[in-house]
C-alpha cells in the first residue's frame, strides 16, 4: 500500500494498540533476562534441567498455528482470545514463582517436573499471543509499513520500562553492600522471584485490557483449516527462504537470551572503570543492562518507515544477520580488546548490547511484515503463528538444547561452572555469517520480487 494514498491511523487506535505492545513486550520482558541466572544459582538447577526449561518456551509456538491461528482466523474474535489467554497465563506464572528444587547430585531436582509442566502449558498460553498481537494490529492499521513500526515500538518500551524496574529492584534491595562478588549473585538470584510476580501482575492487566481492544473476527477463507491453506503459500519465494533462514536465527537468539544475564553479571560485580555508573543506570543482574539493546530497537524501529520504501527487505535482512555477527564477535573478544586495544571491557559490552537493535529491527520485526504482505488476508494470523512456530518454537527447541547440553557444555572447562564466553560466542557468530551467506544467495532481490508480481 503507498502510504502517501493511505488515510492516517487516528490517534486513538494508536494508543491502543501501542498500549496494547507495551503490555505484551512488558509481560515477557519483566522475567525472560532474569532466567537463567535465577534458575542456576537461585533454585540450583543443572545446566541440562535449564536447557530443557529453555525448550518450554518453543512449544507454544509450535502448536500455535494448529491452535490460536485456526481460532483467531476461523471461530473466534481476536482480541477475546487474548484476554482470556493473559489471564490465564498470569495465574500460571504466578504459580512458577512460588516453585521449589531441592537439587539431586546425578539426577534431577525435587522441583524440575513441576517447573517444567508450568513452563509448558505457560508457552502454550502466552507464545501465540505474539503472533496474534502482531495479526490485530496489522488488521486496523491502514498503512503497514508507514503504521506498525510506530505501535510496535511501545512493545521495547514495555521491555525496556520493566527490565530497568527489575534491574533496579535488584540492585537497591537484594545486593548487600559488604557482602562478596559471590554472595551478592545469590542475593541477587533470590530477589528475582519478583521478576515472575510482576510479570503475573501486567499479564492481568493486558488480559482485562484486550476485551476493551478494537473488534478483531475471524475471517471466511478458502478452506475450513487456515493451516492447510497458509502451508502452500509458505512454499513459495521469498517465504519459503526467509522460513528456512529463520531457524538458525533463532538459536542464535538463544545463545544472546540464555548467557548474556550471566556473561554481563560477571563484570556488573566487578569493581572497576565506570561500572558503577552503568549499574547506577540499569541496575544489576545483567537483565537490566540488556535493555540497552531495546533502547536501540526503539530507534531502529522508529527509522523503518522511512526506510522500508528505500531499502529492499532483502537489504534490511542482511543488515539485521551482520549485525548478529558482530554482536557476538565482541562478546566473544572483549578481553582481546581490553588487553591488545586498550578498549574497556565495558565499552564493549554496551556497544555489543546495544547491536540488538539492529538484530531485531531489521531481521525478526522486517520478517513479520514480509510474512504479512505476501500471505492472503483469510491465513493472516495463522501465517503470523506459522512464522512464530519456526522462530520462537523450533528455534528455540532447537537451539535451547544445541546452545545448554551441546556448545555450554563443549565451552565450559572442566571443573568450572561457567562456560568460556570467548569460545562459546564464537559458535554464534559463524552461525549468522552462514546465515547471511545462505541469505545472499537464495533470497530474491526487488526486482527479481517486481518482476514475479507483473
Amino acid at each position: 500500500m503507498n502510504s502517501t494514498a493511505a488515510p492516517r491511523m487516528g490517534l486513538g487506535l494508536g494508543s491502543r494498540l501501542s498500549f496494547m505492545m507495551f503490555l505484551q513486550y512488558a509481560i515477557w520482558g519483566a522475567w525472560l533476562p532474569f532466567l537463567y541466572v535465577f534458575l542456576s544459582t537461585d533454585r540450583q538447577f543443572q545446566g541440562y534441567e535449564i536447557g530443557w526449561m529453555f525448550t518450554a518456551g518453543g512449544v507454544g509456538a509450535i502448536l500455535g498455528p494448529f491452535i490460536a491461528g485456526q481460532i483467531a482466523d476461523r471461530w473466534f474474535n481476536t482480541e477475546r482470545y487474548l484476554g482470556l489467554s493473559h489471564i490465564a497465563g498470569a495465574v500460571i506464572v504466578w504459580i512458577m514463582s512460588m516453585v521449589q528444587n531441592d537439587p539431586v547430585e546425578g539426577g534431577v531436582g525435587s522441583g524440575f517436573w513441576l517447573f517444567l509442566s508450568l513452563s509448558i502449558a505457560y508457552s502454550l498460553i502466552y507464545a501465540p499471543t505474539i503472533a496474534l498481537t502482531n495479526s490485530l494490529a496489522f488488521h486496523h492499521m491502514p498503512d503497514r509499513d508507514r503504521d506498525f513500526g510506530r505501535v510496535r515500538l511501545w512493545g521495547t518500551l514495555g521491555w525496556i520500562a520493566v527490565g530497568i524496574g527489575v534491574g533496579q529492584l535488584l540492585l537497591h534491595y537484594f545486593t548487600p553492600a559488604e557482602a562478596t562478588e559471590g554472595e551478592q549473585l545469590k542475593e541477587q538470584a533470590a530477589g528475582m522471584v519478583y521478576a515472575f510476580r510482576i510479570s503475573a501482575v501486567i499479564g492481568l492487566i493486558m488480559g482485562l485490557y484486550c476485551f476493551t481492544l478494537p473488534r478483531t473476527p475471524p475471517q471466511k477463507g478458502q478452506e475450513e483449516f487456515a493451516f492447510a491453506e497458509t502451508l502452500r503459500e509458505v512454499r513459495k519465494s521469498p517465504l519459503v527462504t526467509l522460513f528456512l533462514v529463520a531457524v538458525p536465527v533463532s538459536m542464535i537468539h538463544q545463545f544472546y537470551f540464555i548467557y548474556t544475564s550471566p556473561f554481563l553479571s560477571g563484570f556488573q560485580n566487578k569493581d572497576e572503570g565506570f561500572t558503577g555508573v552503568v549499574n547506577s543506570i540499569f541496575g544489576v543482574g545483567g537483565g537490566g543492562m540488556m535493555v540497552l539493546g531495546q533502547v536501540t530497537e526503539i530507534v531502529v524501529l522508529f527509522l523503518i518507515p522511512f526506510i522500508a520504501a528505500k531499502w529492499s527487505r532483502k537489504t534490511l535482512l542482511c543488515v539485521g544477520l551482520l549485525a548478529y555477527a558482530a554482536r557476538m564477535f565482541l562478546f566473544s573478544q572483549v578481553d582481546w580488546l581490553q588487553g591488545s586495544l586498550g578498549i574497556p571491557s565495558m565499552v564493549t559490552l554496551l556497544a555489543g548490547v546495544s547491536l540488538h537493535g539492529l538484530c531485531f529491527g531489521c531481521f525478526i520485526f522486517v520478517a513479520f511484515m514480509i510474512v504479512d504482505e505476501e500471505c492472503t488476508d483469510d491465513v493472516k494470523a495463522t501465517a503470523q503463528n506459522l512464522f512464530n512456530l519456526v522462530i520462537v518454537g523450533i528455534g528455540t527447541v532447537v537451539g535451547s538444547l544445541f546452545t545448554t547440553m551441546l556448545v555450554g557444555e563443549w565451552a565450559t572447562p572442566a571443573g568450572e561452572v561457567a562456560p568460556d564466553y570467548g569460545k562459546l560466542f564464537l559458535v554464534p557468530m559463524y552461525m549468522a555469517i552462514g546465515c547471511l551467506l545462505l541469505l545472499l544467495a537464495f533470497y530474491p532481490s526487488r526486482k527479481e520480487l517486481s518482476e514475479r508480481s507483473c
